[in-house]
């Protein structure tokens, strides 16, 4: 399994789980309500779209990162044109900055 294939497993597990939200509106509240952990962005976002994100991140003091496209995003979380996702649990959150970033992967 590549690395990002992990990622994106990791990612699909969190949906499963009901760790994270989805969605520009949904990001958003959960963001604003301080149940965001970690922002997670398509690679090809639209630039209005990722300043508003970056924005909010940079407010609300919560770690952003960009991975693969907006169809690999949304695969892994079993939606359509989803850009935006955000971690709603800490450990799951530090597990894929970790990864993202590309610190070890165990397992």
């Amino acid at each position: 399994m590549g690395v990002n294939q992990n990622i994106y497993g990791l990612i699909g597990l969190a949906r499963r789980a009901g760790k994270l939200s989805f969605g520009i509106e949904s990001c958003k509240q959960e963001i604003e309500k301080g149940k965001g952990k970690l922002i997670i962005i398509a690679k090809d976002i639209s630039e209005k779209t990722k300043s508003k994100i970056e924005e909010l991140a940079k407010v609300h003091k919560v770690p952003l990162r960009q991975i693969g496209t907006i169809e690999e995003l949304s695969n892994s979380i079993g939606q359509v044109k989803k850009a935006i996702i955000v971690i709603k649990e800490e450990n799951l959150a530090k597990e894929l900055i970790k990864r993202i970033d590309g610190g070890e992967i165990i397992g």
